[in-house]
């Protein structure tokens, strides 16, 4: 019984920092630690638009972390022989579903501006190519770590 509490426990602790690996939607979607950050906010006008793919890059995290999970969720699985087997193939097919995950792609868009101080900057980010046209005038934000680009 105290063995399946602690595989529980290493279960949800699993999936809440696999949930911590989620990417924002949209330039409009911000994380809990972003609201309230100060941004640096530049006027510019775009000068070109191109479609890009976008691919999680944790893929080496959620392998390892699925394989763990499923490990453990097969360890609370029958005793001896059987046991063993179901942890080794918990630990495979968890594995092999966390490194499914974390390879999916989105479209997303890269985005040239020429700011009005001078500078030209590039931001890929959600999104797609129609969303922007060259000519258009956008506003580039920045916390210093995250870049976004909006109308």
């Amino acid at each position: 019984m105290k063995r399946q509490i602690i595989s529980g426990a290493f279960l949800v602790l699993g999936i809440v920092f696999m949930s911590g690996c989620a990417t924002h939607g949209s330039p409009g979607t911000f994380t809990r630690s972003e609201v309230g950050r100060q941004q640096t906010v530049e006027q510019g006008t775009v000068t070109a638009v191109r479609a890009v793919t976008i691919q999680n890059d944790a893929r080496g995290v959620a392998t390892a972390t699925g394989a763990v999970l499923g490990g453990l969720a097969g360890s609370t699985i029958g005793g001896g022989r059987g046991q063993t087997a179901a942890t080794v193939g918990g630990a495979v097919a968890g594995g092999a579903a966390g490194h499914a995950i974390a390879g999916t792609t989105r479209p997303g868009v890269e985005v040239t501006v020429q700011l009005d101080s001078g500078r030209t900057v590039a931001v890929a980010q959600d999104g797609d190519a129609n969303q922007f046209r060259p000519g258009d005038r956008v506003r580039v934000s920045s916390d210093g770590v995250t870049t976004r680009v909006t109308r």
